[in-house]
């Protein structure tokens, strides 16, 4: 279920994609402004597709080149989100807001 995101995360783990941070600047696809969640319920229905045992060869690789696809927005979608998270800080009235980018950072 999608309201479960960390045990979907394994759902990203059948899927190899390089690291979303060190990956080239490719350019953005159609798929690349779906939601995380929406893009997530996708790759579950090519994992279901692919479990079943009556596809032709030729369906299970469309599925799995789909699938490194999905999994790879959803990888780069959990990245910078975890990346806001890490810049978040505290004003001193107690808002939240992001800190700018490190230096360390910003050079990848």
């Amino acid at each position: 279920m999608i309201g479960n995101w960390t045990s979907n995360r394994s759902l990203l783990r059948l899927f190899p994609v390089p690291n979303p941070s060190k990956s080239s600047g490719a350019s953005p696809s159609s798929k690349a402004a779906l939601p995380f969640e929406e893009a997530l319920k996708k790759l579950e229905g090519v994992v279901e597709a692919m479990e079943a045992d009556d596809l032709p060869l030729e369906t299970l690789i469309a599925k799995y080149e789909e699938g490194t696809k999905l999994a790879r927005m959803c990888q780069e979608k959990l990245a910078e989100a975890e990346l806001k998270i890490q810049q978040l800080e505290k004003t001193a009235g107690g808002e939240l807001k992001l800190k700018p980018l490190s230096p360390e950072l910003s050079e990848d």
